[in-house]
């Protein structure tokens, strides 16, 4: 069973009394992923005033899908960094000790409702749960988190309330399905006699990090340089993540999925497909599948707004910076199978 001390707890002479320079690997990443990122909107800025005729159409549907994800995603990935920095050198250890119940079980259950006070969308909490776990969070804690807060926060039940009130509980289905799932994967994980394994060795070597590489530095330079760690880390996934979701977009024809969606489980699986391929934010995902109502079941839109701001491919570009390939795959078949069996109890209830 996983334990508190499995992670490194950060202490005022450790974590938090000194300031680590960011790396070369940190800095290249950055680089990578700001120029890879500025090269997508200049070449789709470009195109059109230079004519180049040749550019095939799926070419340009690329970009423009690719960059829609990015636009969609870049202000809550720096939000998240952001909250991430303020968990870590700005708010008081004893403040979230304090108030954190021991009792895993309750912890967990709290930590479900974190996205209400944090409201960033599935690609902000990334940064965001790699800073609960420095900040002494288990792995299980931080990844009940991750999954919880882009359903269980202010922006994404007023928009879904809007999109579809609540009618055939689609936002009942969505909210107590997202808290459901998010526990059952942090008890899954929190079962594991090694978390540290769960981790990718780099964040695990952070994690662990002695204070060999640390300097003196006041609080904001050290929140300067954990600002430049994370988005060296980051940035770079978003980059690839989201050009990875436009292209699956073009290879994919929606009318292969639309066409599957008056059958209670094919319309589900088309769904979670849907879900996976578009990559679009929890804050905007209910008024994206809205259309899709009148032609698809209940349960499967419950399914999409429950799967998608969990898994799909700009997600788990971006879980891989901090998970193992393996946990993504335990994880992405867990959430795939609790999901199904919501959107189908939500089909034959309504």
């Amino acid at each position: 069973m996983e334990t508190r001390t499995a992670t490194r707890r950060p202490t005022r002479s450790a974590g938090f009394g000194q300031a680590r320079r960011p790396g070369a690997g940190s800095i290249i990443g950055l680089t990578v992923g700001v120029l890879g990122i500025a090269g997508l909107f200049v070449l789709r800025a470009v195109t059109p005033s230079i004519g180049l005729p040749s550019l095939p159409n799926a070419v340009q549907d690329l970009l423009t899908l690719g960059i829609a994800v990015i636009v969609e995603s870049l202000p809550f990935v720096v939000l998240g960094i952001l909250l991430s920095i303020v968990v870590q050198h700005w708010i008081p250890d004893a403040w979230i000790t304090r108030v954190m119940p021991r009792n895993p079980w309750l912890r967990r259950g709290m930590v479900s409702f974190l996205g209400m006070f944090l409201p960033v969308c599935e690609c902000g909490n990334v940064p965001l749960a790699r800073g609960l776990v420095l900040r002494g969070f288990t792995v299980s804690e931080s990844m009940t988190f991750l999954l919880a807060a882009p359903i269980l926060n202010p922006i994404t039940i007023i928009t879904t309330h809007q999109a579809f009130g609540f009618d055939d509980g689609i936002l009942v289905a969505r909210l107590l399905g997202g808290f459901l799932v998010a526990n059952v994967i942090g008890w899954v994980f929190s079962r594991h006699p090694d978390p540290q394994s769960l981790l990718t060795e780099r964040f695990a070597a952070e994690c662990r990090a002695p204070d060999a590489h640390g300097h003196g530095g006041t609080r904001w330079q050290k929140s300067v340089s954990l600002f430049v760690r994370e988005a060296g880390v980051i940035m770079p996934a978003l980059f690839i993540g989201s050009l990875l979701a436009g292209l699956v977009q073009v290879a994919v024809p929606r009318d292969v999925l639309v066409s599957l969606g008056s059958n209670p489980l094919w319309s589900i699986l088309a769904m979670m497909l849907l879900a996976f391929v578009i990559s679009v934010c929890s804050s905007v995902d209910a008024f994206f599948i809205l259309p899709f109502a009148s032609s698809f079941m209940p349960g499967s839109i419950a399914t999409f707004l429950i799967f998608g701001p969990i898994i799909d491919i700009k997600m788990l570009a971006l879980l891989r910076t901090t998970f193992t390939t393996a946990v993504l795959v335990r994880m992405t078949v867990i959430v795939a199978l609790l999901s199904a069996a919501i959107g189908l109890v939500v089909n034959y209830a309504f």
